[in-house]
């Protein structure tokens, strides 16, 4: 792999290959070729920009005053007009005879934490810690929100939900100076991940304890602390905020049809999480959030079953003490790329499509979302970075039609009908995965989610999006690929200048989500209007540079009901 495309992009997907691979051959023949949802990091070899613009400090950084929370009290510091508490413990390390349990409370630190420094990221490939379950606080003008004596606030809390696949990412890879200069308090959280996350395995699942959505559970822990202690921070816990990313986005829709979230928050903005849960063909197919009970003994084809996976690091035994005792290592070197939640009957009673079709969810305000161009970047990872650009028909064929292709022998063809192929064929193949996984599935529950609560339905539209021009060797380019709306909204250690009219646009972007965590509507001040989403106008906000827009050719430019939404 050429030095450019191997630079993993860190502030989207932790610097690590973390694979959605929707490789699968089912009983209706089709197959979704070998992709990665969650590792498009590979090509971006320069994350977020440097707003230095923004005035964070270079002096030396001084402690705060002790805040006081429910396990004892802390002290962060202050950069420039943000302060930061970070590594704070939300629950007790999920080790020994707590892996694979509901978190527990971590009790009472000794004397004073130093909140000053990051804690250990959850283990993943490469890196991490089975003892990693540590939020970040950032706070705004602190010294006239924060409230060093206790009591209540009313600033709000915007609570991160990173991406990764669920097997890879961390709160600590974020920087959301942005969104805390416009005034809200912004908490990132680390939660379990991979196999130590998200597992059904027949021992443990008859332990009695709420079991399979580690990883949710912790989610969800982490918010019941913030609706405990954010007051002491000045952060108002009537009034939070969930977001997230690709798998952090998808997190959200699982937390907006979770009926034990219900109350943590008060509104949520799911950012290109749609993937193969909204989209019908998908969900019979892939069968991506199984239940319990099918994901312990036959799995779901993407995803081994517990009973293997247990097999495979040793413990043929099937108890859970054999699992207890195997190394989280040896757990991630058995581990496929993505995990998916499971319908567990407590956290998840059904999917987030029946949830959001029976009304049957947490109806809270939503902002939701896709890219106009998000699957490019699995193409360009999958194809262009491993030496192998589709540059013919018969090469396109194959990355569709072929037996590993995207789409696989039966439905690939028809794909090919509605796609064909033209140079460059990468870029074909990027508009059929982006249509059919992403771009469909998020309209399809934005259409749902609409008929029973405020929703607001974006496109993120800049097709020049850093990195621009793209790595050396690409055979197209990358547009507004997977994850590429994070740097308007996020800071971090890369630097690489926006143009005039992206600076402009990020500076919506920060003051719609803003916006909307105050109020529950991402309008206000001379921002273009951004309407309600109604099934029958159809009118998406579009956020191309330099201002965001209306666009009403969603449903055609992406061939929604024209193909996908036929398929049955």
């Amino acid at each position: 792999m050429y030095a450019p495309i191997a630079r993993f992009r860190r502030a989207i997907f932790a610097g690590r290959p973390l694979h959605l691979m929707l490789a699968l051959i089912c009983t209706c023949a089709i197959t979704l070729g070998a992709a990665s949802v969650a590792s498009a990091g590979v090509l971006y070899a320069a994350a977020t920009h440097s707003r230095k613009h923004h005035g964070k400090s270079n002096d030396s950084k001084n402690k705060t005053p002790a805040i006081v929370t429910e396990s004892g009290p802390l002290k962060g510091i202050i950069d420039g007009k943000i302060t930061e508490f970070l590594g704070i413990p939300y629950a007790a390390p999920p080790v020994g005879n707590l892996r694979w349990m509901p978190p527990q409370s971590f009790g009472t630190w000794h004397g004073l934490l130093d909140a000053s420094s990051f804690g250990n990221v959850c283990t993943q490939s490469g890196r991490g810690s089975e003892d990693c379950l540590f939020l970040n606080i950032y706070v705004p003008n602190f010294k006239k929100n924060g409230n060093k004596h206790g009591g209540g606030g009313a600033t709000p809390v915007m609570f991160w939900i990173h991406g990764g696949a669920l097997t890879g990412g961390a709160g600590s890879d974020f920087d959301p100076t942005p969104l805390v200069e416009q005034g809200v308090i912004v908490v990132t959280i680390n939660y379990r991940l991979g196999y130590l996350g998200f597992f059904a395995q027949t021992a443990l699942d008859s332990e009695g304890h709420d079991a399979g959505n580690y990883g949710l559970m912790d989610q969800q822990f982490a918010m019941q602390w913030v609706q405990r202690n954010i007051g002491q921070f000045g952060g108002d816990p009537s009034n939070v905020t969930i977001f997230g990313e690709s798998a952090g986005g998808q997190s959200v829709y699982c937390q907006l049809a979770s009926p034990t979230a219900a109350g943590l928050y008060a509104h949520a903005i799911a950012e290109s999480g749609s993937y193969e849960i909204f989209q019908n063909f998908l969900i019979d197919v892939l069968d991506s959030i199984a239940t319990l009970s099918v994901a312990e003994t036959t799995g779901t084809g993407r995803v081994p079953a517990g009973v293997t996976i247990a097999d495979s690091v040793g413990c043929s035994s099937q108890t859970a003490a054999c699992l207890r005792g195997v190394s989280n290592t040896e757990l991630v070197s058995v581990q496929v790329g993505t995990v998916y939640p499971f319908v567990d009957g407590t956290l998840l009673t059904e999917t987030p499509d029946q949830a959001f079709a029976s009304g049957n969810f947490n109806r809270v305000p939503v902002i939701a979302g896709t890219n106009h161009d998000e699957w490019r970047i699995f193409v360009a990872e999958q194809y262009d970075a491993n030496g192998n650009p589709i540059l013919t028909e018969a090469e396109y064929d194959a990355a569709t039609a072929g037996p590993t292709g995207l789409w696989g022998p039966i439905l690939g063809p028809i794909v090919e009908i509605f796609y064909p192929y033209m140079a460059p064929g990468g870029q074909v193949l990027g508009a059929s995965g982006t249509d059919g996984i992403f771009a469909c599935s998020a309209r399809n529950a934005d259409e749902l989610l609409s008929n029973f609560t405020n929703t607001y339905a974006y496109e993120f539209n800049d097709e020049n999006a850093p990195p621009q021009p793209p790595p050396a060797g690409l055979s197209f380019p990358l547009g507004a690929y997977h994850g590429s709306e994070i740097q308007y909204l996020f800071d971090s250690e890369f630097t690489f200048e926006f143009t005039p009219a992206q600076q402009q646009l990020s500076a919506a972007m920060v003051s719609y989500w803003t916006n909307f965590a105050a109020t529950g509507d991402p309008n206000g001040g001379s921002l273009p209007t951004w309407s309600l989403y109604n099934p029958t106008t159809d009118v998406f906000q579009s956020l191309i540079p330099p201002t965001p827009t209306t666009e009403s050719t969603f449903n055609t430019d992406h061939l929604c009901d024209g193909f996908w939404n036929l398929i049955p």
